[in-house]
């Protein structure tokens, strides 16, 4: 569902009212297991978003049980100046612990499977115990929306602008008509907007990911100008529908609300990143994903240990090597090189088209791209040791060709810093395009 909203809502607008509305829910220290060691005074909230479908939320389809449409860990730095919400694909395959049965759930086995089955076996403590086990991140905190609470803050917030891509949104499953162009978006709109999924793009997890990272720092973005902010009619009714929509830990209290939002009145939009584990489609399980390493425990270690410093510049975003469409040819004289290159360009999250012989041998190292395909261009040509690149002009395909030649050195070695994740803040327009 993609529900980023109760901690964003919490750092943005600079204020929580201390209302008795926020529901909680005690997560008992033994469902956690061993757990990370808490190194530094930063902030790390698990967020949470249901598919629960009683209530309110039957009209939504007849499923039992309840899973996560959305799992996102909000990392808030020590000084309250910044904040890093970082996404977990729910297709993601991962090695998920033990988690005992209690309260109707019916427990979970340790085995290898989708990241999302923790909810449904063993409520948000099984959640909270896997995301800490995979990434060795300590979390403090949890909050948990549902759709009924989602669409409130939409609608508290006057609606939220996003562009519909042509040729509009027909999407029977999402409960959504749109037209294309830019528009406002109500809360049940909004609803079926970041749950859309095979009416959208390539109709991946991944795909729905994006659309909800942009969907929400234009949320974001909202909730911290001056028609919300100066508006105390405005602003109320934000408050009162955050803290009646959120349900968390008992010691995520009133107070402690008031004092993180308090401590980060000054945060900025620019301050907000919005960023996306390192993932790769898996080989083996058509369909799901698997994270790429070392660049997931990287960002995961940078995370523990509070060394996200770096800033993003206003309004960046970084096309996402998923939809960079690699084609690997062989010039080198080598046997076997394009094979292995495209194999390790595959690890690092870009998605590749083939391998295959180049028309003839080359002595250089080139990447062809086309005036569409530029940027695109521009990203792999920066993981070579050495390379040149060749523009064909008359061309419109955004697909890159990468030409190994005779003098070719390598890859460079994955970065370990922040700037190496996909990510944007929350200045992102997302009538932007690409």
């Amino acid at each position: 569902m993609g529900v980023v909203v109760g901690a964003v809502s919490f750092v943005v607008t600079g204020y929580v009212k201390v209302t008795t509305n926020v529901k909680h829910e005690s997560v008992p220290t033994a469902d956690l297991g061993h757990r990370p060691d808490k190194i530094n005074p930063a902030l790390n909230v698990l967020i949470v978003g249901s598919d629960q479908r009683n209530g309110a939320n039957a009209r939504y389809g007849d499923f039992a049980g309840e899973r996560t449409d959305t799992i996102i860990l909000a990392h808030i730095s020590p000084k309250r100046d910044g904040a890093t919400l970082i996404s977990f694909p729910r297709d993601s395959l991962v090695q998920l612990p033990a988690c005992r049965a209690h309260k109707g759930f019916p427990g979970q086995n340790a085995h290898v499977g989708m990241i999302n089955e923790s909810f449904n076996s063993g409520g948000i403590g099984c959640t909270w115990k896997t995301i800490e086990t995979l990434t060795k991140i300590h979390i403090d905190h949890y909050v948990k929306v549902d759709f009924t609470g989602f669409k409130a803050m939409v609608d508290a917030l006057g609606g939220v602008p996003v562009c519909v891509p042509e040729p509009g949104i027909s999407d029977k499953k999402a409960l959504l008509t749109l037209a294309p162009g830019k528009q406002t978006l109500n809360g049940e709109q909004s609803l079926g907007y970041v749950r859309a999924r095979y009416s959208l793009g390539d109709g991946s997890d991944i795909g729905r990911i994006q659309r909800q990272q942009m969907f929400l720092a234009a949320m974001a973005k909202k909730a911290m100008s001056g028609e919300t902010l100066t508006n105390p009619g405005a602003l109320l009714a934000l408050l009162d529908a955050v803290t009646k929509s959120i349900t968390t830990d008992p010691e995520l209290t009133p107070s402690v609300l008031k004092d993180l939002a308090l401590s980060a009145e000054g945060l900025k939009a620019g301050s907000i990143r919005f960023i996306t584990t390192p993932w790769h489609y898996s080989l083996t399980s058509p369909g799901r994903v698997e994270w790429v390493q070392p660049q997931a425990k990287n960002l995961f270690t940078m995370v523990a240990k509070d060394q996200l410093t770096s800033k993003v510049d206003a309004g960046e975003q970084k096309i996402p090597k998923s939809q960079i469409h690699v084609l690997v040819q062989n010039g080198s004289g080598r046997s076997g090189l394009a094979t292995n290159v495209a194999a390790i360009l595959e690890q690092r999250g870009y998605h590749i088209l083939g391998v295959e012989d180049a028309p003839k041998p080359y002595a250089k190292t080139f990447v062809k791209y086309t005036p569409n395909g530029q940027t695109r261009a521009a990203r792999v040509f920066r993981e070579l040791v050495k390379s040149t690149t060749f523009n064909v002009r008359g061309g419109t395909t955004q697909q890159v060709v990468l030409v190994l030649g005779a003098d070719y050195q390598g890859l460079k070695e994955p970065k370990t810093t922040i700037e190496d994740v996909e990510g944007f803040d929350a200045t992102h327009d997302t009538c932007t395009t690409r």
